[in-house]
């Protein structure tokens, strides 16, 4: 059964930072895209960043240079460094997992997480 699990999330102010991690089970990461959605409420959820089996990582618009994806394949781990958060950054973050990465997003087969909250106060 796969599961994917993150945590990290929690309340912070603008400026501040928060690192989230997606723990995987029962699925082997290395081969694999996997990325970080988020959803905010009233809002459509979209693709924060992605990273390919191959390290190419890609992010959208409104996090590049703040927010940094990575993955530990050893330890089927993918992790969110997110940096200069500011409150537009408010939303529930998932960790997704599948075929293939085009640009931010996570497509194909998909595998999500339940998600972890992150409340951004001005």
């Amino acid at each position: 059964q796969v599961q994917l699990v993150e945590s990290g999330g929690g309340s912070v102010q603008a400026g501040g930072s928060l690192r989230l991690s997606c723990a995987s089970s029962g699925y082997t990461i290395s081969s694999k895209c996997m990325g970080w959605f988020r959803q905010a409420p009233g809002k459509e959820r979209e693709g924060v960043a992605a990273s390919t089996s191959h390290g190419v990582t890609n992010y959208a618009a409104s996090v590049k240079g703040r927010f940094t994806i990575s993955r530990d394949n050893a330890e089927n781990t993918l992790y969110l460094q997110m940096n200069s958060l500011k409150p537009q950054d408010t939303a529930m973050y998932y960790c997704a997992a599948g075929s293939y990465c085009s640009g931010a997003r996570v497509w194909g087969n998909l595998y999500w997480g339940t998600g972890t909250q992150v409340p951004v106060s001005s």
